[in-house]
């Protein structure tokens, strides 16, 4: 079986979504799901203990070339999701995903080209695309 393109996804996300076809239900829902994605990272941290976070300020300097500095700074994050946290992690990025999708379906905006555009745009930008 072969991977669906993003049009293939965004294509079948408008014959699924049947309830929530306001803008204003679908940004609602969106919103919903990415703190469904931050609460399944904060239970795998607080409740399974598969990931760990040591948090603190990073420590930059004017003196770190790019190179460097991306070695020098944190992700803060220690450990691997185990696998029932990833697939609660990957389950609640797909409810996001699937929402973002139908946000774009209603909008008319191609989720590939969002895609695309964004990629562009890191790869202009570089390291000065700041986010």
């Amino acid at each position: 079986m072969s991977t669906p393109t993003l049009d293939q996804y965004q294509t079948q996300v408008s014959e699924l979504l049947l309830r929530h076809r306001s803008l204003m239900d679908v940004m609602s829902k969106f919103g919903q799901s990415g703190a469904s994605v931050n609460r399944a990272l904060s239970k795998a941290v607080t409740d399974c203990g598969c990931i760990e976070l040591h948090a603190r300020k990073q420590q930059y300097s004017n003196d770190l070339n790019l190179e460097n500095a991306k070695i020098t700074l944190e992700s803060h994050l220690y450990g691997d999701l185990c696998e029932n946290c990833r697939d609660v992690v990957k389950s609640e990025l797909g409810r996001n995903l699937f929402y973002m999708a139908a946000m774009c379906n209603l909008l008319d905006i191609k989720l590939d080209e969002v895609v695309a555009d964004e990629y562009n745009r890191c790869s202009t930008l570089g390291l000065f695309n700041m986010t």
